[in-house]
């Protein structure tokens, strides 16, 4: 049960939340007191725009960060001498800009949706010792602030016009408030995520607020409640698979139906109510129980595949010799993926880790090391033989474009690899390796050329292709087909489009007389519908870009998904005329 507890990682993230505990626990009292429950939130939010700039610029998010955090609490204290606007008003104004700018900056300037759900959301594998040193950094002047602000805090706090009559009349100690908020908002990012802050930073003292009057006794009972919450959180997220924000949330938000009920059991003297509180608290935190892991399977060569495709592979080479461990799941998005505690347990066990190789799937190498086992790391995208249009052929060809696997060439280059690295693995099976990869390899074969065979057939001034994202060059290089553009300009569906982006692509579908626009089926397909109703063209049919389908699916397995594939451009590119059948692959 406390096996979590001895990962190192799950130690660091376990000492930020206690080192934020302090510091969050003291400002929370200030925040429910204040009714600034909203400005933490907001400050988080508007982290957005600092974390694009991170990421587009190249440095540390929590930089970026803690520069929007600043930006949104100095533009709040200048809006705040208006006096009639109240604080809420002031601080959505506020935080719709800071969101407009991050949305401007992430598709106009850097084409860039910015990797940062991580910090959104929380992750405790990026937790590092210099998150924990701005965390207590953080914690420190929240509690300095406290000690030396606290009495003016809590009479503006109590009536704030007797206190100006008073002579409380300097903005200084609320400008102090607002500063200590943001950065200890800006601290929790890394563990809790922006969108959660209030976990630690608002729900530990509303809980606490409903059962304790006096200041000093509430600030030590959230601090202490704000440490149990955060570790306990963290273990349950270990547990279940979750974010780590999500499930401090959930834990904290049972928590406080259990403390509301004792105090509604207080005031109407009935003990009855404490048992309904309890039963909704076990529903509240059963929420955030999914995805526990399984066991290894006995004598099976332990193997984590990153993504769909290279899984599929490797069960058609390993069969029942060897486990596979998949770690996107169908219609999960590569490019935007955060790995979960699961897939450093998986990896943890592994002996073969089984990558894609040039960007698509980096996140593994944090799991790798977080995971205190010594798996052999290959990396398939080494192994494919050909380049894209222009580019000669040889080694390290998927660093143009990483979605190597659109060319069935490539898919045999790694199969290949694939089974020289189960043979030295177990050299035991090499012959039913060898017999399992030589039948696969006969179908890729057929797929290769009945994919040739169909498009052949298909005038090459109608082979003209636009996808959700330019995720089909080697498909497009191997078969014929010009790429005219793609919703997304870029390779990772982390870009977004211009508006600019969008006028010029339908202008260009019309001048080309394209008939078919091809949604993806891990991508929302209404901004690809919107260009295909403006530019008169279809968008009826979907592409497996990024992973394979679910199971029964056409594309649950990559030869359905290649054979899926043609068969959709077949009928797109001729107004559903032709079709495209392949024997000899199932």
């Amino acid at each position: 049960m406390l096996d979590p507890f001895s990962l190192p990682y799950v130690q660091r993230g376990v000492l930020e939340v206690l080192v934020l505990a302090l510091g969050a626990g003291v400002l929370g009292t200030w925040i429910v007191l204040r009714g600034l429950a909203f400005q933490s939130h907001a400050v988080g939010t508007a982290a957005f725009p600092g974390l694009v700039l991170a990421d587009g610029l190249g440095f540390a998010p929590a930089l970026g960060a803690l520069g929007a955090a600043l930006v949104m609490t100095g533009a709040v204290a200048i809006l705040a001498r208006r006096p009639h606007t109240s604080s809420d008003s002031r601080t959505a104004i506020v935080l719709v800009a800071m969101l407009a700018a991050g949305i401007v900056l992430a598709s106009d300037v850097f084409r860039s949706g910015s990797n940062v759900d991580s910090l959104l959301f929380g992750s405790v594998l990026l937790t590092s010792p210099a998150d924990i040193a701005f965390a207590a950094g953080a914690a420190a002047a929240a509690l300095g602030a406290s000690l030396l602000l606290g009495r003016r805090w809590l009479a503006t706090g109590f009536d704030a016009d007797a206190a100006h009559a008073l002579g409380a009349r300097s903005r200084l100690p609320e400008a102090v408030l607002l500063l200590v908020v943001a950065v200890t908002t800006i601290a929790a990012l890394t563990t809790v995520g922006a969108l959660m802050v209030a976990a630690l930073l608002v729900v530990p003292a509303a809980t606490t607020r409903l059962l304790i009057d006096r200041v000093r006794p509430w600030q030590l009972a959230t601090v202490a409640l704000a440490a149990v919450e955060g570790t306990g959180g963290i273990w349950l997220a270990v547990e279940t698979n979750a974010p780590p924000g999500a499930t401090i949330a959930v834990l904290g938000g049972g928590v406080f139906l259990v403390a509301l009920a004792v105090r509604a059991a207080r005031r109407a003297r009935s003990p009855r109510l404490l048992p309904v509180a309890a039963a909704l608290a076990c529903l509240a935190l059963g929420a955030a129980g999914c995805g526990a892991s399984g066991g290894g399977g006995s004598g099976q060569l332990e193997v984590v595949a990153t993504t769909t495709q290279i899984a599929d592979f490797a069960r058609n080479v390993g069969g029942d010799r060897v486990r596979v461990v998949q770690v996107l799941q169908p219609n999960t998005d590569p490019h935007e993926y955060e790995p979960r505690p699961a897939d450093v347990a998986a990896v943890s066990r592994a002996k073969i880790i089984l990558t894609n190789g040039d960007g698509l799937d980096a996140w593994i190498g944090k799991v790798v090391a977080e995971s205190g086992g010594s798996p052999q790391v290959i990396d398939l995208g080494e192994s494919v033989p050909v380049r894209l249009p222009g580019e000669s052929t040889g080694p390290e060809a998927s660093r143009v474009d990483p979605h190597w696997w659109h060319d069935p060439l490539n898919a045999q280059a790694a199969v290949a690899t694939i089974r020289e690295t189960f043979d030295r693995a177990r050299p035991g099976d090499e012959k039913i390796f060898q017999t399992d990869a030589t039948s696969y390899l006969t179908k890729l074969g057929a797929l290769d050329r009945g994919i040739a065979g169909c498009l052949r057939a298909i005038p090459a001034g109608r082979r003209r292709l636009v996808t959700d994202h330019d995720a089909f060059g080697y498909f497009a290089t191997r078969y014929g087909v010009t790429v005219v553009g793609a919703v997304v300009p870029s390779q990772s569906t982390q870009a977004q489009p211009s508006a600019a982006d969008v006028r010029k692509l339908a202008d260009e579908i019309r001048a080309q007389g394209v008939t078919a626009i091809f949604p993806e089926s891990s991508l929302n397909p209404k901004l690809a519908q919107a260009i295909a109703r403006e530019a008169g063209a279809n968008a009826g049919l979907v592409l497996y870009g990024d992973t394979l389908g679910p199971k029964g699916s056409p594309g649950a397995t990559y030869l359905g998904m290649m054979a899926s594939n043609a068969d959709a451009m077949a009928r797109g590119f001729t107004g559903g005329r032709a079709r495209c059948g392949i024997p000899g692959i199932s």
